[in-house]
């Protein structure tokens, strides 16, 4: 068995371990890397004599600040060496972000490093044994450890670098921590500076916030000291838009409440969908992708909010907000697929509603939304859900939970008990259209019974885009149960024709 305390501690005796990996090991907590730090003049010859005594790959990460990582082969533990920013071990723990990060505990005291290895992933690791009297504390870390307080080092950090106030709220989140209120009014002083963090980072520590179950009230803590439109810029004019609809806080209040409701959705599917759950949990993994989508799905309401008559109106809002939430996303370097699957959701986010407006929801309706949403109509109808959701209360909605698998009421039923009773009719329509798609796929998915050629070749006609409408018409056929084999495909085909 590899002895990696002892290794270490031959190697680099001076070196101490640092950060997370001490502040996670106190928790109990694992983590997936060994964050050390040693004088920056040591760090090349060490990374590479722990290299060859570990049988690790070894990468100079940044040359300027002393920053080396070794992979070992055999159970990819990763180890990342840094020199001292600053003069010595206290100078360094003293520029760190918050307190809770700023311990170290010495290679030297040889703790038990506990490994756990991950198929095809880098392994978990935690610090097992620490003693107190060796632990290095300047600035109180240990007890914000055991208060659970987050608590910024100095009054520099968020100049130094910005995007320490998200991960500040994502720490909370990810840990169940509160942010101290001087961190905290120091936020909302340097807000603004948070422009200056490059995309790729703000996107990564989203994605952690938004993969907890905490996203919620740290979004809503975000907003109060003015961090999150400062991220957001254009979230801002929501704040006022539409508050003689929404109450105070206008369009953002609504945005934030869908935010909640979709974080509950992806939390609770069998409560929401009881019969469907196991098939929408593949769908509902990525849940900060989903929460990003209910975040943005309004964007574009204060730029199409108009006054008609004695209503406030937001025509085409959807897809001016689709556009909008595309600069957003490029701007955090999202993929190109998620991307166009937020902004497919954006865009088409009430056309449940208007199959809505019908008393009776046909297979070919079904059948029309379902091919022209493609990959984005399950997820866009959990966005929608989140989005009726938002507008009753916890016990309506748990009410409304128990009824939403019955049958669809009439648009005269769900008038009789306003507003409730709008949001029950449109939770059934979601769940009517889920029936459809898992229960009989082949109504609102039926696979192609003849091709292009088979066309061409039946009527004698040449390449054309006519080929694709007689297509479209034999799978509305089969939608209707028309045609059911491809012998009554090429007959319907050569009838239309006529």
């Amino acid at each position: 068995m590899l002895d990696l305390a002892g290794i270490l501690n031959e190697v680099i005796p001076q070196a101490h371990y640092v950060g997370g990996i001490v502040r996670s090991s106190l928790l109990r907590r694992q983590s997936s890397d060994l964050d050390i730090t040693l004088p920056l003049e040591d760090v090349p010859s060490a990374a590479r004599e722990l290299g060859r005594r570990l049988k690790a790959a070894v990468f100079e990460m940044d040359a300027e600040l002393g920053v080396w990582r070794l992979v070992t082969h055999k159970d990819k533990i990763q180890i990342d060496l840094t020199g001292y920013q600053g003069k010595n071990l206290k100078e360094d723990l003293l520029r760190r972000d918050f307190s809770f990060n700023s311990l170290a505990y010495p290679v030297a005291a040889r703790p038990q490093i506990l490994v756990t290895p991950r198929k095809g992933n880098t392994a978990q690791v935690i610090l097992k044994k620490l003693q107190k009297k060796f632990i290095v504390d300047y600035s109180g870390g240990l007890k914000a450890v055991s208060e659970k307080i987050i608590d910024r080092n100095n009054p520099r950090v968020f100049k130094e670098d910005p995007l320490r106030m998200l991960r500040a709220f994502r720490s909370a989140a990810e840990l169940g921590f509160k942010i101290s209120n001087r961190t905290l009014l120091q936020i909302k002083k340097d807000r603004s500076l948070i422009v200056q963090s490059a995309g790729e980072r703000v996107h990564e520590e989203l994605e952690r916030l938004f993969a907890t179950s905490k996203a919620y009230e740290n979004l809503q803590l975000m907003d109060r000291y003015g961090l999150l439109t400062a991220l957001f810029p254009e979230l801002e004019p929501q704040r006022t838009c539409a508050e003689v609809y929404y109450g105070k806080g206008g369009v953002l209040k609504h945005t934030l409440a869908v935010f909640n409701r979709m974080e509950y959705l992806l939390d609770h599917l069998a409560k929401a969908f009881p019969r469907y759950a196991k098939k929408l949990a593949p769908y509902a993994q990525n849940k900060p992708l989903y929460k990003m989508a209910a975040l943005l799905h309004d964007i574009a309401k204060p730029a199409t909010a108009k006054v008609m008559g004695d209503r406030l109106r937001f025509f085409y809002h959807e897809e001016k907000g689709a556009k909008m939430a595309k600069e957003v996303l490029e701007r955090l370097h999202y993929s190109r697929a998620d991307l166009r699957l937020i902004c497919a959701m954006i865009g088409e986010h009430l056309r449940p509603s208007n199959l809505a407006s019908n008393d009776v929801i046909t297979d070919r309706g079904a059948y029309h939304f379902f091919r022209d949403l493609g990959d984005a109509a399950v997820p866009m109808l959990l966005l929608c859900w989140a989005d009726y959701a938002s507008y009753v209360t916890d016990a309506q909605l748990r009410a409304i939970m128990r009824k939403s698998g019955q049958p669809m009421m009439t648009l005269a039923q769900a008038q009789k008990t306003a507003n409730i009773g709008k949001t029950l009719r449109h939770m059934q329509v979601l769940s009517l259209l889920f029936k459809k798609f898992f229960d009989t796929p082949k109504k609102v998915q039926p696979v192609r019974l003849i091709t292009g050629r088979d066309i061409m070749d039946a009527l004698s006609l040449p390449p054309s885009p006519k080929i694709g409408d007689i297509l479209e018409a034999v799978a509305v056929a089969q939608v209707e149960g028309k045609v059911t084999t491809k012998e009554e495909a090429l007959a319907f085909i050569k009838q239309i024709a006529l």
